[in-house]
């Protein structure tokens, strides 16, 4: 049998990772590390009248699956009344545990699992005033840059607008997953960008509809390609899944090994 190491480190991990008193801890170690990385940066936030304007206002802040990271003490030091969308799975409930260290309350679920659910609380929230939502519209596992239509329906529905928001850092680097997330580092430039609100009629039509969606997706795959050539970095593939990236991880490791057995031959 053909037990790894990574195998046994995994089971031994992941059951002790799905305790919340574990999730607690790992999410405040991160947090301390992400106000590290904030208060030893410089910070530039462009068009940050419409984010004073709307930080506590009904609003519905889109961003990238990627890009989560430094947005959240962006939003804690502001003052931002929010809930974030988060998925139910034990790295969604992580992830909420960190977002409630830094003021966020949260929704359990995506317009994938659990959809219906989801938009009826989020309608709710937004309607009730007073609370934005915040939702990474090509998450939880893509495809990566590709606007699916959640946050669209939350607007249409409730009257909010949607406020595209990305961050770029000079010192930091993508990490080898589906998103390619953007973990930044001390010491270096981060930048916001805060897009203009897009509002979503009630009575779109479904062509009207995707023609908003696709002028969000546009938008928010210029305004974050822009910020990274800014600083150098490679561009963020498209279209890429959490599934899809693993089978394909998966196909490299097994080539690496056929090589290398090749090559004892």
């Amino acid at each position: 049998m053909d037990i790894t190491f990574r195998k046994l480190w995994k089971g031994f991990w992941e059951p002790i990772l799905r305790l919340p008193i574990f999730q607690w801890i790992v999410a405040a170690m991160m947090a301390v590390s992400i106000w590290g990385v904030y208060f030893t940066s410089r910070l530039r936030i462009k068009n940050i009248e419409v984010f004073k304007k709307y930080r506590r206002k009904p609003a519905i802040f889109v961003f990238w699956h990627g890009r989560s990271m430094m947005l959240s003490p962006i939003v804690c030091i502001r003052g931002m009344r929010s809930y974030a969308v988060a998925s139910k799975h034990k790295d969604g409930r992580m992830m909420a545990k960190l977002q409630r260290l830094f003021g966020l309350r949260t929704i359990y679920g995506s317009t994938s699992d659990g959809g219906i659910s989801v938009l009826r609380q989020g309608v709710r929230v937004l309607r009730d005033g007073g609370y934005s939502i915040c939702i990474s519209p090509d998450g939880p596992g893509g495809p990566s840059l590709r606007v699916q239509d959640g946050a669209l329906y939350f607007a249409k529905m409730s009257g909010a607008p949607i406020i595209p928001v990305c961050f770029s850092a000079s010192n930091a680097r993508l990490q080898k997953r589906w998103d390619r997330y953007l973990v930044a580092l001390p010491f270096g430039k981060i930048t916001c960008n805060v897009g203009e609100p897009v509002f979503i009629d009630r009575r779109a039509t479904d062509k009207d509809f995707e023609i908003a969606r696709k002028n969000l997706e546009d938008f928010m795959v210029a305004q974050m390609r822009e910020m990274d050539a800014e600083f150098g970095l490679p561009p963020v593939e498209q279209d890429q899944t959490a599934r899809r990236f693993k089978e394909k991880m998966r196909a490299e490791k097994a080539a690496r090994k056929n090589a290398k057995r090749r090559g004892k031959k």
